[in-house]
């Protein structure tokens, strides 16, 4: 016996060449259907002791308006022939969310992306690169596929941490979030609602683009290396976050209440560009101020070779 080989049960990895789209659709749609309870929809119980958690099959074909027996194939893995028209159906008995039908439906209808190939290099446009310079007082950055990190601005780096000291592929929010000690501290209160978000994120990728085999590899490594990660996968939940509120413990400025506003760049909906503010005339409006001095100095000792 090899005394060097790990020991104990080890958390399955995707496999290389992508993930299992048949997989993923059977999973989420099981997830989905688990957490309904036939009071939710207006069904009977038909008493307190149930084989399953949630809804049957048949309950849920039944409010689909659709077979059990076509169901079961669907929650199978078989949306080979599968119409729009029932899978809205489906995500109406299942109360799903605008972004969750959107990832039933890449997951039950990929032909659309299956002849997409997926670039492994992603690029900034150069004049994206200068209005990210030129927010000025306005931590920004522009995050693209798998959420990895393509640009950002000088206040970003002040406030998040120095993200060009980084090798390229370390630039991704999903390793920051599990594996950086610092974003933890970071993001103090708020982390699990980060982390959760990021797993959102890699999710609905993964239902656009099941073929990717670097998502495939992250998803992969954070398994492996995160047991957080782990959990928030298994629930395969998706949503879209667009805006919002974090709640930052910054190492040299202290608590800070930033708004945060997500917009897709228009001719490239892969990438999207993030602005965080606070409220004018805040505690935090002034921690930002000074974050901005202080990236200011820190850059002018840079490029003048002072540590």
């Amino acid at each position: 016996m090899d005394e060097n080989a790990p020991r104990g049960p080890q958390p399955p990895e995707p496999p290389p060449e992508g993930l299992d789209r048949r997989a993923e659709l059977s999973e989420f749609l099981r997830t989905r259907r688990a957490r309904l309870q036939p009071h939710d929809v207006g069904l009977p119980s038909y008493g307190r002791h149930r084989r399953v958690p949630g809804l049957r099959r048949e309950e849920l074909a039944q409010l689909a308006g659709v077979s059990v027996a076509y169901y079961t194939r669907l929650e199978q893995g078989n949306g080979r022939n599968v119409s729009a028209e029932v899978l809205d159906a489906i995500a109406r008995a299942l109360r799903l969310t605008d972004a969750e039908h959107a990832h039933l439906m890449h997951l039950a209808k990929p032909a659309a992306h299956k002849k997409k190939r997926v670039p492994r290099a992603q690029k900034l446009r150069p004049a994206v690169a200068q209005l990210l310079d030129a927010m000025d007082g306005v931590p920004a950055y522009v995050v693209g596929r798998r959420s990895d990190i393509l640009g950002w601005n000088r206040m970003a780096a002040a406030l998040f941490g120095d993200w060009g000291r980084l090798p390229a592929e370390e630039r991704n929010w999903a390793r920051l979030v599990f594996l950086d000690d610092h974003m933890r501290e970071l993001f103090a209160d708020t982390w699990e609602q980060k982390s959760s978000d990021i797993v959102s994120f890699l999710r609905m990728d993964a239902g656009c683009y099941p073929n990717d085999p670097l998502l495939s590899a992250l998803v992969g490594e954070l398994s492996v290396k995160s047991e957080e990660f782990r959990r928030l996968w298994a629930t395969h939940d998706v949503r879209e976050k667009g805006h919002g509120v974090k709640h930052l413990r910054h190492p040299l400025v202290g608590e800070l209440t930033l708004s945060f506003e997500t917009m897709r760049l228009q001719d490239n909906s892969e990438q999207s560009l993030v602005t965080y503010h606070a409220e004018p005339g805040s505690p935090s409006s002034e921690g930002l101020r000074l974050l901005a001095s202080w990236g200011a100095d820190a850059a002018d000792s840079a490029r003048h070779g002072v540590s």
